[in-house]
């Protein structure tokens, strides 16, 4: 007979939701702002030599910082974590391509959740939880929809995951609210600009809003206007590429700052519960400059692959300013806190489907008492139907001291952030109780992994919906990657099999 642990992972034991407000006016409006593939040193406060970020070094003055804060390994799984306050793989999203970046639908949303609240949703930039209509935002509770697809501008891959045809980060063509527009300018400049003027009307009512601004950037391709890279290009160890990444990590901070005057200026900053959480999984080309001592990056489950710093600003609400927070939390737990705070309904079936814990005792004393919890990271991605053999690759669970990485790998994070010295040896009690916790951990999982032997669209539902609103069809090239998508397993020639392992493999580096 197996024995269950005592210690549950994410246990949450959600007593009646206390209504922060009597009214709906005095509901906090609440924003959460998260750029896309940064590291989590790359801001000037945070230590950053290279990249200037006014902005966020003013608001980090203003705000708690979560320092032991953590989001997924890539981008699908953290925004389903967010979207449904549980780990992404209870919600079928183990990969962020080949339809398994699709959020379950059984998934209740955190804007559905907030809507209960009397709160008016909307999303301002990348959703990449699916692209057909089931799984659109619009579709999940966002009543103003601003976005790509896929999980870039520009990237189209087969099935159901692929932007608008030839798109760019510059004159992108966007999804608004069912419907293509073809804009002009420059993506994140956009994102915040819709999402300010989508604000500014909010406001003027008596509802409270939920701001969603997800960011592309700076995710690949890296490409934003010259101006932006001046600071960097020519600089000793700054290539082109990654002057122009860093380019695009200055626009977020100057357009971050847009959206912090705007505030200041419509005097809503007082209620307004603003999260800026730094990246939405660890960082890439950055690191070569400032890696702020830690291992591993993006697709990783080292700390480098999942702390990300989480800044919260709340004065209304008694969020102090300028302290920080190192209880280990993560971003399941936005969701409670997020409803705890609106005073939404939360269902027998919501109660079950949450795993975080509300960070509000946090929120109002950051040395508050903390119970000890694991966190569970995978980064997903293996090939279709090796999920068992990929139980224990890039896997790693976690508690406030130790982590064990792969299986194999035991560190202590209080001696050694970095990660540098395997301890297994010195501490194998504690190898096998975290071990035993992710077996278990494991099996709870695998009944919830709907999208495993998914079959998406013969072409990608944004490509379909772009030729039908202006005309023309798929290239010879996205026909022939269809097709070879489509395929039954084991049915290809050697040549097609090697030439879509080629493929395949760029196509998840590009991710």
């Amino acid at each position: 007979m197996t024995t269950r642990l005592p210690l549950l992972l994410f246990l949450v034991v959600l007593a009646p939701v206390p209504v922060f407000a009597e009214s709906e006016s005095a509901k906090p409006n609440i924003i959460i702002v998260m750029p896309d593939d940064l590291a989590y040193g790359d801001y000037g406060c945070l230590g950053n030599p290279v990249l200037q970020t006014p902005a966020v070094d003013a608001f980090s003055k203003e705000s708690l910082l979560f320092t032991n804060f953590h989001v997924s390994p890539t981008c699908s799984p953290t925004r389903a974590a967010l979207m449904s306050g549980r780990h992404e793989f209870k919600n079928g999203v183990t990969h962020t391509i080949m339809e398994r970046e699709r959020m379950s639908l059984d998934t209740f949303t955190l804007p559905q959740a907030l809507k209960t609240a009397g709160y008016s949703t909307g999303i301002f930039g990348k959703w990449h939880l699916g692209d057909e209509e089931a799984y659109r935002p619009e579709s999940r509770g966002f009543d103003e929809v601003y976005i790509h697809g896929a999980g870039g501008i520009g990237q189209t891959f087969p099935g159901s995951c692929g932007d608008a045809p030839g798109n760019t980060n510059i004159n992108p063509t966007l999804w608004h609210n069912g419907t293509f527009v073809k804009t002009e300018g420059y993506c994140t400049d956009l994102f915040f600009d819709q999402s300010i003027r989508w604000m500014d009307t909010q406001r003027k009512t008596d509802q409270p809003f939920y701001a969603y601004v997800s960011l592309n950037a700076a995710h690949g391709p890296h490409v934003v206007p010259d101006e932006y890279c001046t600071n960097y290009q020519g600089k000793e160890g700054i290539s082109d590429g990654l002057a122009k990444y860093l380019g695009m990590v200055e626009n977020i901070d100057t357009n971050f700052g847009k959206l912090l005057s705007k505030i200041s200026q419509w005097e809503i900053a007082d209620n307004t519960l603003l999260i800026y959480l730094g990246t939405d999984n660890g960082g890439g080309i950055s690191r070569r400059i400032f890696d702020s001592g830690l291992r591993g990056g993006k697709n990783t489950v080292y700390q480098g692959g999942t702390l990300s710093p989480c800044y919260v600003r709340w004065p209304a609400g008694g969020v102090p300013a300028g302290e920080t927070c190192d209880a280990l939390t993560a971003h399941v737990d936005l969701y409670s806190t997020l409803i705890e705070i609106a005073g939404a309904s939360v269902t027998p079936k919501l109660q079950r489907q949450l795993e975080g814990r509300s960070l509000v005792p946090l929120l109002q004393n950051p040395k508050a008492p903390w119970e000890q919890r694991m966190l569970v990271h995978h980064a997903g991605r293996w090939k279709s139907g090796q999920a068992e053999q990929s139980k224990y690759v890039k896997s790693a669970i976690q508690n406030s001291r130790f982590t064990l990485v792969n299986n194999e790998e035991l560190y202590d994070l209080k001696a050694d952030s970095g990660e540098t010295t395997n301890v297994i040896d010195k501490h194998p009690e504690v190898a096998a109780n975290l071990s035993l916790a992710y077996d278990q951990w494991w099996a709870d999982v695998q009944p919830l992994m709907v999208n495993e032997v998914a079959i998406g669209p013969a072409i990608n539902p944004f490509q379909k919906l772009y030729y039908e609103q202006f005309g023309g069809s798929p290239s010879k090239a996205d026909l022939d990657k269809m097709s070879r998508h489509l395929k039954p397993a084991g049915t290809e020639s050697r040549s097609e099999k090697r030439r879509g392992d080629r493929k395949n493999k760029a196509e998840e580096k590009a991710q």
